[in-house]
């Protein structure tokens, strides 16, 4: 990786020129950027969000002409660190790589919260899809969803399901089939996926959600199995598993996603040149078949396109968060 990035920087000016809009004064154009652009994800490094955003990084060096280094500030489920890119200079050169969780669960989740997302973030473009998929340890006997939805009507209570942590995309998505099969199944967070997966394969957990890089080793080396998707279509690197719908729940998707943001008040020149280099890191071939190896689906939008995607996520899991009553831990 340093390699890639040392050789963009070698090979690029160390700026390109962004022009401003007509009327503006003093000079015509301004050089961006200037300095490395920090971008920010809000979650451990190895998590799903860190591996998109070095996955993506060295193509937007190249075309932006400046590094672009990745700065892990999680707490909070993702508002620490998107707390930090509100809070940062609207210049460009700090921006986010930002979740469902700090940018469309949390508001409807937290009593309190740091930011408004639609007054203090400019919002760049989706980047990726990650399905959820349901799971259970390769020891347990259901064989495919109908199963495990009749054996946890018959014994109510007594089935869990683990997440990645309580008002985590997994927490919600098995809110979400709880409430669409009526079945009751205990909630058990743990704190992130790797506690997860080795709970789900020793079994102290029978059900599981997570994002899917996180759960795909094990599944792939047979320790977990899969009994559905909750996206609209399978995944082609899974075609075995089923969407919930096509096993039997209808009104079940819950997509985990990851999309990049700027502070509130950045120039829209600037925010032009960094969604260009979003674009041209989300369609890059190379990055399209490294992210999807990763159970990642790239899913580049408009600046407007994904503000409007916020703004449905943030209307579709609060009503979840309310029908299920869920808490902030």
């Amino acid at each position: 990786m340093r390699r890639i990035l040392l050789g963009a920087l070698l090979a690029l000016p160390a700026s390109l020129p962004v022009s401003l809009p007509s009327g503006a004064p003093a000079r015509a154009q301004e050089a961006f950027p200037t300095k490395p652009i920090r971008l920010v994800v809000p979650f451990a490094t190895g998590g799903p969000s860190d591996i998109v955003a070095r996955v993506l990084a060295p193509k937007m060096t190249v075309v932006l002409g400046q590094a672009v280094v990745v700065e892990a500030r999680p707490g909070a489920g993702g508002v620490t660190g998107m707390d930090a890119v509100a809070k940062a200079a609207p210049d460009g050169h700090t921006i986010g790589l930002g979740s469902a969780g700090g940018l469309a669960i949390s508001p409807s989740l937290q009593p309190s919260m740091p930011y408004v997302v639609a007054r203090d973030f400019a919002p760049l473009s989706l980047a990726v899809i990650v399905n959820e998929p349901l799971v259970v340890p390769a020891s347990m006997p259901w064989r495919n969803l109908g199963e495990l939805l009749a054996d946890a009507r018959a014994r109510p209570g007594a089935l869990n399901y683990g997440s990645t942590g309580p008002g985590s995309m997994p927490h919600l998505a098995g809110e979400l089939i709880k409430l669409t099969a009526n079945v009751d199944i205990t909630h058990v967070p743990y704190r992130g996926g790797a506690p997860l997966s080795t709970a789900l394969v020793a079994g102290e957990v029978q059900i599981g959600f997570a994002d899917l890089p996180i759960l795909l080793p094990h599944i792939r080396a047979g320790t977990m199995r899969a009994l559905a998707i909750g996206s609209a279509q399978r995944y082609p690197l899974l075609p075995e598993v089923p969407t919930f719908a096509e096993a039997g729940l209808q009104g079940v998707t819950a997509d985990n996603w990851h999309g990049f943001v700027a502070p509130a008040r950045t120039p829209a020149p600037v925010l032009a040149a960094l969604h260009r280099a979003v674009q041209a890191a989300l369609t890059d071939p190379e990055n399209v078949r490294l992210l999807n190896e990763q159970g990642a689906i790239p899913s580049p939008q408009s600046q407007e396109e994904f503000a409007s995607f916020i703004a449905r996520e943030t209307e579709r899991w609060g009503e979840v968060i309310r029908r299920a009553g869920v808490k902030p831990d």
